[in-house]
């Protein structure tokens, strides 16, 4: 079954400054605030929520459709999506643009400051759901604003089921516009802090929420996930990671196995254990792409978890 993921392509630049911010930036002085940080550190990580999804989505098996909006630089990338097999057809080179990116400076306290760049991801909207014939399940990931709500609306339109996945796009929209997402969506995810902005911004508890929906999946950080599906709340258990290394990511991977699980027809307790687990495996690793499995990995460390198969 082909997956459709709308949402984000994204280089990702990370540089170290191995001091801390509070030495250099003088809080009676922010409003003439100049600052240079020297960061022999850094590296440069493909990104972007829809890669991210993609690549791990296609080392489970799934057989994932990008669908998202690149710039002039963008070849780079596709090099590597050709390596691992990942369909481009749905991506779109928006000329005279950069591909979106992020610029984070991090200081030895795990302090960081930010920059990001949407570029050519503003013209998300240029793409059309009903243009990517032979999906059967999509989901709508953070991407450029009017994109979000065209391909929710065409999702609906074309019969297609998908997860609303607002992330870190959740504060583009008001209430209005966020309760017509929950209602064109069968599945909704979110982390804590997000449900919560949620609630706040449509006026309506998560168990409202949840009504909507077939599932509504809250992520919980170490305390693991819910899920709120038929009336009733499945706790799924954090997986202890072999290390925690770098959170950037897990989200994307977690969303995943949410996808593999109802492309498979898993019940709701085997995908949202499936998601935990590899929300684990790619917290041991830098960067959104870097973890590596095969499916007879995930089945050994699924049975160790939980003391049942996944397959």
């Amino acid at each position: 079954m082909s997956t459709l993921i709308c949402g984000s392509i994204a280089y990702d630049t990370i540089m170290v400054f191995r001091d801390r911010f509070k030495h250099h930036i003088l809080p009676d002085q922010l409003h003439i605030l100049n600052v240079a940080f020297l960061v022999p550190d850094m590296r440069r990580e493909f990104g972007g929520c829809a890669g991210n999804i993609a690549y791990t989505l296609k080392m489970l098996g799934g057989d994932p459709l990008i669908m998202a909006t690149v710039g002039d630089d963008y070849a780079t990338y596709g090099e590597r999506l050709d390596k691992l097999d990942i369909s481009q057809r749905h991506v779109r080179k928006v000329a005279g643009t950069f591909t979106a990116q992020a610029f984070i400076t991090t200081d030895l306290d795990d302090n960081q400051i930010t920059a990001f760049h949407p570029g050519a991801m503003n013209h998300s909207h240029e793409n059309h759901v009903q243009d990517a014939k032979g999906a059967k399940l999509g989901i709508v990931a953070p991407d450029g604003r009017d994109g979000m709500l065209q391909h929710a609306r065409e999702y609906r339109e074309a019969g297609i089921p998908f997860i609303f996945d607002p992330g870190q796009g959740l504060p583009m929209f008001n209430g209005d516009e966020l309760l017509e997402f929950v209602r064109l969506a069968e599945y909704v995810t979110v982390n804590d802090y997000e449900a919560q902005m949620l609630q706040e911004r449509t006026g309506q508890p998560v168990e409202q929420l949840a009504k909507l929906v077939k599932a509504f999946v809250v992520t919980l950080g170490a305390r693991g996930s819910l899920v709120h599906a038929g009336g009733t709340q499945i706790e799924i258990p954090c997986v202890k990671a072999t290390e925690v290394v770098d959170p950037t990511g897990c989200g994307d991977a977690f969303r995943a196995g949410l996808l593999y699980g109802l492309a498979e027809g898993f019940d709701w307790l085997t995908t949202g254990r499936l998601a935990s687990l590899l929300g684990s495996i790619k917290i041991a690793q830098r960067g959104g792409q870097n973890h590596r499995f095969t499916r007879d990995e995930i089945a050994e460390q699924y049975r160790a978890a939980y003391g049942s198969r996944i397959w």
